[in-house]
């Protein structure tokens, strides 16, 4: 049965130390490359501090979704810095009118949206 994630295995059956490997490579990324802070749950079970960050609700035809997206003050330069980190971008800065946005590649965990609010941001009252 599928449980309609991408395991990166040829079948249902996906061992564990494969998990656990996508699971070390995500960890990497949030504390090596994005520079979070952490603390160790247990047993390498790494828990992350998040940047400041907004819920916002918005109506759509399908009934709603749910996305997530980091906040930068300048997109453009917080690229070029990760770029050099070696993040993979999955797609170009697009200007969306409320900000300016783009996404990378979290290996094992899909793509993360990065985005330069251009709209008033919240998090700060």
């Amino acid at each position: 049965m599928s449980l309609g994630y991408d395991l990166g295995c040829d079948d249902y059956w996906c061992p564990l130390d494969h998990l656990l490997a996508r699971c070390r490579e995500d960890a990497r990324v949030f504390r090596d490359v994005l520079n979070f802070p952490w603390v160790d749950a247990r047993d390498g079970w790494l828990i992350f501090k998040l940047p400041p960050g907004e819920l916002a609700s918005h109506p759509d035809e399908t009934g709603g979704r749910h996305e997530l997206y980091l906040m930068c003050d300048d997109v453009n330069a917080t690229v070029a810095e990760l770029k050099a980190k070696g993040v993979e971008f999955t797609s170009d800065v697009t200007d969306q009118g409320w900000g300016l946005l783009t996404s990378f590649r979290v290996p094992g965990a899909g793509e993360l949206g990065l985005y330069q609010p251009r709209h008033p941001v919240a998090y700060d009252l």
